[in-house]
C-alpha cells in the first residue's frame, strides 16, 4: 500500500503542476459559450493522449473549440472535411513526381498536426476512414516506402452528425473503439444563447493568446502519469467492464438480452487513464470513485453493442451503463 505522506505529496505536487488547467479553461470559455462538458472531454483527451469522437447536430461549436484549443497550446491545427469522394493521399499526403529535378518528393496531407479536426468522419469511404485510424493508432505515417512519426502532442478529434444517414458510411465498430471517449453534444441552455447571439454581434469576435506549448502538455502527460489508483479504484473499473460483458453475473439479468457484445480490454485501460486525467483536472493526486463515473459515459458508451431487442425498445446503451453503474458496488 502507498503511505499517505506519498499521498499528501504528491497531491500537492500534482495542485501546483495543474495550475495551468485554469488558465486553459478560462481561454476557452472566452470564446466557447457554455459547452463545459465539451471543453472537459477536450483536455482529458489531451492529457491523456486519447482521441475524441464528437456526436452532435451541426452548429454547435465542435470545430471553433478545437481551434480554440490549438490557439491556446501553440499547436498546429488542420481540418480535414470528409467528404465521399476524399481519397487517402488528401488525408496522409502523398508522392509528387518533378519533372525539373527528375525526383518524387513527398507531400505531407493535413494529419501532420498537432490537433487534427475530422469534420463529418462518417462522410468518407472506408479506405480514408483506415488510412486516419491507423495514423491514430500506430502514431505514424506510410508514404510510398518511407514511414512518417506524427507530432506530439498528437489529437483527433473527430465529429458526426447523427441526423442525416444519407451518404455516410458508419464507422465499424472495431474502428469506433480506437476512440478513447465519445462524447454528445447537445444545445445550450436559454441564457447561453442569448450570450452567443450577443457575442456573435459584437464587431470583435473574443480572440486567445498561446498560454502553452505542445511540450507543456507533453510533461504534463508525465505528470498525469503519477496520478494514484487505488486497487479497489481498479477493482471498480473491472467490475463495470465485467458488468457489460456479463451482466447476469452482478444480478443485472434483464440487461442480458440488451447487449449483443460488451466493453473491450480497450475501455479498463481508458476508463483508467481517462480517471486520471479528470482527477488531475481537479487538483487532485489520486482518482476517487466519482471520477469513474464522470467518466464511464464516454469512454463505454460507444463499446457496447445494443442488440435488437434493446433497439426494438429504444433502449441507449447510456441507460445500460446507468443501469450498471446504480448496480455495481462502489469501493
Amino acid at each position: 500500500m502507498i503511505q499517505s505522506v506519498d499521498i499528501r505529496e504528491l497531491n500537492e505536487r500534482i495542485e501546483k503542476q495543474s495550475s495551468f488547467v485554469d488558465a486553459l479553461t478560462m481561454g476557452m470559455d472566452k470564446v466557447i459559450v457554455g459547452q463545459k462538458h465539451l471543453v472537459e472531454s477536450l483536455l482529458i483527451g489531451l492529457l491523456s493522449d486519447g482521441h475524441i469522437l464528437l456526436e452532435g447536430v451541426p452548429g454547435l461549436a465542435k470545430t471553433l473549440a478545437i481551434k480554440t484549443l490549438s490557439d491556446l497550446i501553440k499547436g498546429n491545427y488542420s481540418r480535414i472535411q470528409f467528404t465521399p469522394d476524399l481519397l487517402p493521399a488528401d488525408v496522409i499526403g502523398t508522392m509528387i513526381y518533378s519533372q525539373k529535378k527528375e525526383e518524387f518528393s513527398i507531400r505531407k496531407g493535413p494529419i501532420f498536426a498537432n490537433l487534427v479536426l475530422a469534420d463529418e468522419i462518417n462522410r468518407a469511404p472506408a479506405k480514408v476512414q483506415s488510412a486516419l485510424l491507423e495514423a491514430m493508432q500506430e502514431r505514424q505515417v506510410t508514404i510510398g516506402d518511407q514511414t512518417y512519426k506524427l507530432e506530439e502532442p498528437f489529437l483527433v478529434m473527430a465529429t458526426q452528425n447523427p441526423i442525416e444517414q444519407e451518404g455516410t458510411y458508419p464507422l465499424p465498430e472495431a474502428q469506433v473503439d480506437r476512440f478513447m471517449l465519445k462524447v454528445i453534444i447537445n444545445y445550450p441552455k436559454k441564457e447561453e444563447e442569448k450570450l452567443i447571439i450577443r457575442q456573435n454581434l459584437l464587431k470583435d469576435k473574443p480572440t486567445v493568446l498561446p498560454i502553452l506549448t505542445p511540450k507543456d502538455i507533453i510533461e504534463a502527460r508525465d505528470i498525469v502519469r503519477q496520478v494514484y489508483i487505488d486497487e479497489k479504484i481498479e477493482r471498480y473499473i473491472v467490475d463495470i467492464v465485467f458488468a457489460t460483458r456479463f451482466p447476469q453475473d452482478y444480478g443485472l439479468d434483464s440487461l442480458k438480452e440488451m447487449i449483443s457484445f460488451g466493453a473491450s480490454p480497450r475501455a479498463s485501460i481508458n476508463l483508467a487513464l481517462a480517471a486520471r486525467a479528470y482527477a488531475f483536472i481537479k487538483r487532485r493526486g489520486y482518482v476517487i470513485p466519482e471520477d469513474i463515473r464522470a467518466v464511464c459515459y464516454d469512454v463505454l458508451r460507444h463499446r457496447i453493442g445494443l442488440s435488437y431487442e434493446a433497439e426494438a425498445n429504444n433502449m441507449t446503451s447510456d441507460e445500460i451503463i446507468t443501469e450498471i453503474l446504480n448496480t455495481v458496488e462502489v469501493p
